[in-house]
């Protein structure tokens, strides 16, 4: 069954795209959520008529993308943590810690936007990629520091 998303469906695809569905899927799902309709000729004709609408959409969504792209540019982030008398953090710095840290600063991603390999369990200097819409990529700089312990300081 051929359908037009009214919203993005993730692993399906993005809004006002034409999909063939299996009819269940459709049926079940997609039509009593409202997240897609048949697509018949008239929906057809009314999804032509929104070209222009949804191609404006689309330019300003690259826009938003390019500037919060060009924004990330050299951004340092420092995240002070714990370190023990042999310098191991107790924490592993994860892709939500860098975006919880990332929130405080403004910015609103999603964890499957981030890229990292592995935990960070170190201190020191590490380059992590961003994955934005449009298929545009940003690398950040995170900065892992060792929590300044008051105590020590004043002994």
């Amino acid at each position: 069954m051929k359908v037009i998303l009214l919203q993005d469906v993730e692993g399906l695809g993005k809004k006002y795209e034409v999909k063939e569905v299996k009819n269940g899927y459709a049926r079940n799902l997609l039509l009593p959520e409202k997240l897609a309709k048949a697509a018949t000729k008239e929906a057809l004709k009314w999804l032509a008529s929104k070209k222009g609408v949804i191609e404006k959409e689309a330019e300003e969504d690259l826009k938003k993308a390019q500037a919060l792209a060009s924004s990330f540019d050299g951004l340092e982030l420092n995240i002070d943590v714990k370190v023990g008398d042999e310098g191991q953090l107790f924490e592993s710095i994860t892709s939500q810690k860098i975006i919880e840290k990332l929130k405080e600063l403004g910015f609103e991603i999603k964890k499957s936007q981030v890229k990292l390999e592995n935990p960070i369990k170190a201190t020191g200097e590490f380059p992590v990629s961003i994955n934005l819409d449009h298929n545009l990529e940003a690398e950040i700089k995170v900065i892992i520091t060792a929590e300044k312990d008051e105590k020590k300081e004043e002994e």
